[in-house]
């Protein structure tokens, strides 16, 4: 446990740390093949659904037009007697329709943040993604609110991605805190917590998302976490935050 120092600051990462975005990312693709087979796509679901992960990973999940690959790669007989760009929209509808839905905080998190939010800690995000898309969760997931609105850091906008260390020390540069008064929360032992062990940024490590991650080679991070209940638990012990008294209800 590290000793006590003075906490000016918290960023957090947005994907698996925020939210589940594997589990989101998951239900959001089968539902977007369901779609397509209900409007003609030949082809067996799970067959479908591996075919469109590999494009994904070979792409990138950022890549916007997954289903237009997907139909060139199954070839014409695939989509024979239908207007390809129908089986398209289907699936861009589908996946959609599921962000709408389904893209939501942890409730700990919003709770904890609601509650942070009342305190004099600034709270930002560092972010790696492309802009727009990034910018979406942070509004979907309505957290903005909890903000600072200066702090608010996408790699794609910034020029610098993860692991570099110098999209964290810009954060804090331009934020007015130095590395040793921010803490990081992020869920990859790579991206997020190397490069701000090696800034001198206290880390956390948030392990709900389950992915197996090796700390061969990486610096233990400072705090592991299953929930967001047990970062609030470490900001009042170790950093001696105060929270605000819980609101009384109007009787």
């Amino acid at each position: 446990m590290p000793s006590r120092r003075r906490l000016k600051s918290v960023f957090f990462d947005i994907d698996d740390t925020l939210f589940s975005t594997s589990a989101f990312a998951d239900t959001a693709r089968r539902n977007a093949i369901e779609a397509m087979i209900a409007h003609g796509l030949r082809g067996k679901r799970e067959d479908l659904l591996r075919e469109l992960l590999e494009i994904v990973r070979e792409f990138s999940s950022n890549y916007e037009q997954h289903f237009d690959k997907l139909l060139l790669r199954l070839g014409p007989e695939a989509s024979r007697g239908v207007n390809p760009e129908i089986l398209i929209a289907a699936g861009v509808v589908a996946y959609h329709e599921t962000k709408f839905r389904e893209l939501r905080v942890f409730d700990d998190v919003f709770e904890v943040l609601r509650d942070l939010a009342r305190t004099p800690l600034l709270l930002g995000i560092i972010s790696a993604g492309l802009a727009v898309k990034q910018a979406e969760k942070i509004v979907r997931l309505k957290v903005y609110e909890f903000l600072d609105p200066k702090a608010i850091f996408i790699s794609d906008q910034i020029g610098i991605s993860k692991p570099n260390e110098k999209l964290y020390l810009r954060a804090c540069e331009a934020t007015g805190v130095r590395p040793a008064e921010a803490m990081y929360v992020g869920d990859s032992l790579e991206n997020d917590v190397a490069p701000c062990r090696r800034i001198g940024m206290t880390t956390v490590w948030h392990q709900r998302s389950g992915r197996f991650q090796s700390l061969d080679g990486i610096p233990e991070p400072d705090y592991r976490i299953r929930n967001f209940h047990e970062l609030r638990d470490i900001l009042v012990r170790d950093f001696g935050v105060k929270l605000p008294q819980p609101r009384s209800m109007p009787r």
